[in-house]
């Protein structure tokens, strides 16, 4: 006679509703946070049709905040998951493992839900640190599960409600069979898991709230290391921009009177200066000061209709962001510079010698570097 399997017995307390609950509340307001962000992210780097013109410019310091919410939110959320999981995989040897068609539904839309988050936070936290290593392209998976994630949050919560709902209160903390002694040790619990979700904040969200870059220990940025005192992602080197390259450079300006102009000729043009912040996509971010030409007076120069997009064009061979466009809130925002110079220096090469664009409320990757010509379009 075979022996009879038997489902394994935890002896571990607080794998309950209640405390599954409680954790999830926080779980469920930072998946909603990083969800917003994203998608508010990713429309700015690659607009539809239908926004292409209409994106806002300000304010100046919108991207910066939103993307660092992002990143910040989406750290801290790791060790919630961590929590919630801790107080939910008991149920993953309950026996039968289906009982009915709503049981089959849950279980369903939990395994896709802890997938597509382990899934999103496992990337982009490899993302921040710049790391890929995987074939697929990360913005577009990433973009792609995060809507699976929510699809199948939004099934769960369905399916859960009546639960979730009995537990959701403290005042059921001691109700539906929930042991009352155990109060003290969810406490407790929650405390530990609450002190994490700080220490990872405070350890990380200092690359892009500067106030707190002193405790800037575990971010794989520093807002402060860099060239110029601003840090770099991609550098001249791995665009294959040299200075020998850039020796005989001439700005194009392609619109109804098109022109062309040296380095010496664009410095003795009115130079403003501006305070804008880089905020790129893997969480860092910091303000500096730039000066250079705007943009819309080299647009009235070429005769460009106030409402023309703008393409602009960098002299760097290949890339996803060599060719990039802006609307005309941007491209005629007063702040929009072609940037010659950085924190009172000339750019250097890593910062897109001989002159770059800066503008408000977009994300780094779109404030291209080496530019080579400005196209009306």
């Amino acid at each position: 006679m075979k022996p009879r399997l038997r489902p394994p017995r935890f002896s571990g307390r607080l794998h309950d509703a209640r405390t599954a609950t409680a954790i999830g509340r926080w779980l469920g307001a930072a998946v909603l946070v990083c969800f917003v962000t994203g998608v508010l992210s990713h429309y700015l780097q690659h607009p539809p049709a239908v926004l292409a013109n209409r994106l806002p410019s300000r304010p100046a310091w919108g991207y910066r905040f939103t993307q660092g919410l992002h990143v910040a939110v989406g750290t801290a959320a790791i060790p919630l998951l961590a929590a919630k999981l801790w107080t939910v995989y008991p149920r993953l040897f309950v026996l039968p493992p289906l009982r009915s068609v709503r049981h089959a539904l849950e279980r369903l839309s939990v395994a896709v839900l802890v997938a597509s988050a382990v899934f999103e936070l496992f990337t982009g936290l490899l993302n921040t640190a710049q790391w890929y290593p995987w074939p697929f392209s990360f913005i577009s998976t990433h973009w792609a599960v995060g809507w699976l994630m929510i699809g199948a949050l939004v099934l769960h919560l369905a399916v859960k409600a009546p639960e979730i709902a009995a537990h959701w209160s403290n005042r059921s903390a001691g109700t539906l069979a929930l042991p009352a002694e155990d109060g003290p040790d969810r406490r407790s619990l929650l405390t530990a898991v609450g002190a994490a979700v700080g220490a990872v904040t405070l350890t990380t969200v200092g690359q892009s709230f500067t106030p707190l870059k002193d405790l800037d220990l575990l971010a794989p940025r520093h807002p402060d290391h860099g060239a110029q005192g601003l840090p770099v992602n991609r550098t001249a080197a791995r665009a294959r921009v040299s200075r020998d390259s850039v020796r005989d450079w001439r700005l194009r300006v392609d619109g109804p009177r098109p022109y062309e102009l040296t380095l010496a000729e664009l410095r003795a043009l009115p130079q403003r200066e501006v305070t804008l912040p880089i905020a790129c996509v893997e969480g860092w971010s910091k303000s500096a000061r730039w000066t250079g030409v705007r943009v819309r007076d080299l647009l009235d120069r070429a005769g460009a209709p106030a409402g023309a997009r703008v393409r602009v064009v960098s002299m760097e061979r290949r890339g996803n962001y060599r060719v990039m466009e802006m609307g005309h809130h941007y491209a005629r925002d007063p702040l929009t510079l072609l940037a010659l110079r950085l924190n009172g220096e000339v750019l250097t090469l890593d910062h897109g010698y001989p002159a770059r664009i800066i503008a408000p409320n977009r994300p780094g990757v779109l404030q291209t570097k080496w530019v080579n010509s400005l196209e009306v379009l």
